[in-house]
């Protein structure tokens, strides 16, 4: 998997989880902005805990790709 389709799939993943329980009023924008929000603290988690690890570029990118988004 590249670092782009692991970013769109976290945002994929937080978008439907706010959607099913968190408020299923938010528009589809604001659901996407929440949902990046998300994603990129999760990859702010990862890179915490992993330090220079092999994967440690790859979530790196996938961060890089979320801020994109």
């Amino acid at each position: 998997m590249t670092p782009q389709e692991k970013a769109a799939q976290l945002v994929a993943t937080a978008e439907l989880i706010i959607l099913a329980e968190v408020d299923s009023k938010l528009t589809p924008t604001e659901r996407n902005s929440i949902a990046k929000r998300y994603a990129i603290q999760c990859c702010d988690e990862v890179l915490g805990f992993m330090g220079a690890d092999r994967g440690y570029a790859f979530w790196v990118e996938v961060k890089q790709e979320l801020e994109k988004l």
